[in-house]
């Protein structure tokens, strides 16, 4: 068995990017959270396992921390299989046995109208609430305002042990651990405030890990790792974007992005329109705020890699000097972004609606946005040294051709 690059993260063998797919040094695939959206990310990965592109790096928040543990924690012909697995364990249908007439082999509602199909997700949305999900929470009782404070029982809604539990089933964390791929999670330390991330060149990963970067009050507990205890990443940031592209050393690098909240959206027309967009302006907009400056960052150390060889020796070699050029570089990013598209008829409970309709509908349309986004190209192809950074954004259906391709809308062209 070849050993993998510490420095990196990046394996030698069976875990690396297929040879002639890619010229970049690092295939990196970047999670989003997002709750029972996250089946959406499944139906990504499946898409580029079928493409035979395997991440040299997987990083998540949330519920994309959980699916990409699951990635990496496992070898390349189980992870899609174990992924599913996963899936179908925390979800199901809300109306029991009930439910399968009105399902069809695909598992979808058969020939209802939005609004049937809406009732149905709110109700799944309130079994999750006072039911919880198998092999992920469950309500606490007594609940915890009858609680004495001080307790750990006190300070949230549901109890996470059986998350823990299904993550030991499903994911080798000596795999994780191995280097074979790199791998980050992301979350925040309740007592300082600060985003702490748990990445493989620094730790030892645990389920505890996981379980802290999914942790989102109320709801969820606080985890507590070594002496501190920690809350959902995405309370700071939902993306691990920026920590994957500023760790060193830095590297030629094709992301792929997969945001399950969409910066864009129509306007509110009712209170439940309101808390959808909240949501998801909430939790995308740190996405576009760091692909935007990321952007500015690399043009700037593209610049001075070019100019610092054009000052005389005296100034290269001050202080001020030695400092810019460790700064500047001229590597090469492409960022591929894949934004999951909310139905109409999906409301501000669409985060904890864990039917088995919705998951599958989730999964397929990740899979197939996927499938279009590793049609075009051009993703594939190296941006020029002096520009540094382009990003593909294949969320939107205005960005998609007729022949079904999706047409690479860099950020400079919709900002």
């Amino acid at each position: 068995m070849q050993m993998p690059d510490r420095r990196t993260g990046a394996s030698r063998g069976a875990d690396r990017r297929p040879n002639g797919r890619s010229s970049f040094d690092c295939v990196a695939l970047l999670l989003q959270g997002g709750g029972a959206l996250g089946a959406y990310q499944g139906g990504v990965y499946e898409a580029l396992a079928q493409a035979d592109l395997h991440p040299d790096w997987v990083a998540g928040i949330s519920i994309g921390a959980i699916n990409a543990a699951i990635i990496a924690g496992n070898p390349p012909e189980l992870r899609v299989e174990r992924l599913r697995a996963f899936w179908d364990r925390i979800t199901g249908h809300p109306l029991g046995a009930c439910a399968e007439p009105l399902l069809g082999a695909g598992g979808s509602l058969n020939g209802v109208g939005e609004a049937a199909h809406r009732f149905f997700d709110r109700l799944s949305a309130f079994h999750a609430l006072t039911a919880g999900t198998p092999g992920f929470f469950r309500p606490r009782f007594p609940p915890p305002w009858i609680v004495p404070g001080g307790r750990p029982e006190a300070t949230s809604f549901y109890d996470t042990s059986s998350l823990g539990t299904t993550l030991e089933s499903l994911v080798d964390f000596d795999r994780i651990n191995s280097g074979a791929m790199r791998f980050s999670v992301g979350a925040v330390n309740v007592r300082t405030g600060n985003f702490a991330y748990f990445d493989t060149t620094t730790h030892t990963i645990r389920p505890e890990h996981i379980l802290a970067s999914g942790a989102l009050p109320p709801g969820f507990p606080a985890i507590e790792i070594d002496g501190e205890h920690y809350w959902d990443g995405g309370l700071v940031s939902n993306t691990p974007l920026q920590w994957v592209v500023d760790s060193e050393p830095r590297r030629d690098m094709l992301a792929f992005q997969v945001d399950l909240w969409s910066s864009r959206g129509k306007f509110p027309l009712d209170l439940t329109d309101v808390a959808v967009r909240q949501k998801e302006i909430q939790f995308s907009s740190r996405t576009r705020a760091s692909t935007d400056g990321l952007k500015h960052m690399q043009k700037v150390r593209s610049a001075l890699t070019a100019l610092l060889p054009e000052l005389p020796e005296a100034l290269r070699e001050s202080a001020e000097g030695r400092m810019l050029a460790e700064f500047a570089d001229q590597k090469v990013y492409n960022i591929v972004q894949l934004v999951y598209r909310s139905k109409h008829y999906e409301g501000n409970t669409k985060d904890y609606e864990f039917s088995r309709l919705s998951m599958a509908e989730h999964w397929r349309a990740g899979h197939e946005d996927a499938l279009r986004a590793l049609r075009n190209q051009a993703i594939f192809e190296r941006p020029d040294r002096s520009e540094g950074f382009r990003s593909f954004d294949f969320g939107f259906a205005d960005s998609r051709r007729a022949d079904g391709d999706a047409a690479p809308r860099h950020e400079e062209s919709r900002r």
